[in-house]
């Protein structure tokens, strides 16, 4: 059989030659892509799995499985192959997932895309479990997240903005639809909740409502990224240049679900009403919202104090976003967060 450059195939799998010094000759060139799309190893004696990958994904698309899955399912076997491990030999997988500097929780997630692999292909595997151990995460200053929003072109700013007002999962942020926002009302409903959440409606600000404004209707989505993939590279292109540009580290740690754990946290403080926070999040289990609630040490103290004498001053203290603390000396104590 003859490829369309007139070589044998055959002959193409054999011993790449030296080639030029700074690299493969042409017919090396064409041997390393019929290497790859045969799933073959490569000179690093590599297995490429690359035709391996398309069948599983195309399998997962088939099962109706969600594009995040599948995305984050199809990433982690590119990563896993490109440091070297064969995914269609699992004590390879098991070897290389051992051996990362990975935290728990990711190492389990590659246990997870490699064991559904094996399972749509018919091959035996036990791998070890990592059990994932919960942590903190990571809560930035609202003038780090506004710096990053500030930094981005107009679709991705509006679509952070989105994330940081209504706490939305950035998949159910993608698919909103112009039908999902009422403009006289200023609500933006989440009808496509994931991982079983329930549907919820926003009040958002005037400032998103002019971002949102400005956007072309060109489709029937409030944001017409053509996948979740390209949202995701756009914002790490631009966290990067943010962060260099601002000589921040911190902004490197932001995520989009960062927006989601700063909303909950911060709404939390506000108002001190965990059943709020978990209708905001769409949570049907009170022990899940209660992961999201974390404590801000450099807010925990920080209260603007006032007292009132008669019942107008103290509705108007409440209208204002205060509440009640206590009563001394015939007059009433109030608070509310800086």
């Amino acid at each position: 059989m003859e490829c369309c450059f007139g070589d044998d195939i055959t002959s193409l799998l054999n011993p790449i030659g030296n080639g030029h010094a700074d690299g493969p000759n042409g017919r090396d060139k064409l041997r390393l892509v019929v290497l790859v799309m045969a799933g073959l190893p490569t000179p690093d004696n590599n297995p490429t799995n690359t035709g391996q990958i398309v069948q599983f994904e195309a399998k997962l698309i088939t099962e109706n499985y969600s594009e995040e899955t599948i995305s984050r399912y199809i990433r982690t076997l590119k990563t896993l192959t490109k440091r070297g491990a064969d995914i269609t030999n699992p004590e390879s997988v098991k070897d290389l997932i051992a051996k990362q500097t990975w935290a728990d929780g990711t190492k389990q997630s590659a246990v997870n895309a490699s064991m559904l692999f094996f399972t749509k292909n018919g091959i035996q595997a036990e791998l070890p479990t990592y059990v994932h151990r919960y942590k903190i995460p990571f809560i930035p200053t609202e003038a780090e997240l506004d710096q990053l929003i500030s930094g981005c072109k107009h679709l991705l700013a509006s679509f952070l903005q989105t994330l940081k007002e209504t706490a939305a999962r950035y998949g159910e942020a993608s698919e909103l639809k112009w039908t999902d926002y009422n403009t006289e009302s200023g609500m933006l409903a989440i009808n496509s909740a994931e991982k079983g959440s329930n549907p919820r409606a926003i009040k958002i600000s005037n400032k998103l409502q002019i971002m949102l404004s400005s956007l072309p209707h060109t489709t029937n989505k409030i944001f017409p990224y053509k996948s979740k993939e390209v949202i995701r590279r756009n914002f790490q292109r631009a966290r990067k240049r943010i962060a260099t540009n601002l000589g921040n580290p911190r902004i490197y740690q932001i995520h989009f679900h960062t927006f989601r754990h700063w909303k909950a946290t911060t709404e939390f403080h506000k108002t001190n009403n965990i059943l709020l926070v978990m209708k905001l999040l769409g949570h049907k289990s009170l022990s899940n919202t209660q992961r999201y609630i974390q404590l801000l040490p450099d807010l925990a103290d920080d209260y603007i104090c006032e007292v009132a004498i008669t019942l107008q001053e103290a509705t108007k203290l409440i209208e204002n976003g205060f509440e009640y603390v206590t009563e001394m000396e015939s007059k009433k104590l109030f608070r509310k967060r800086k």
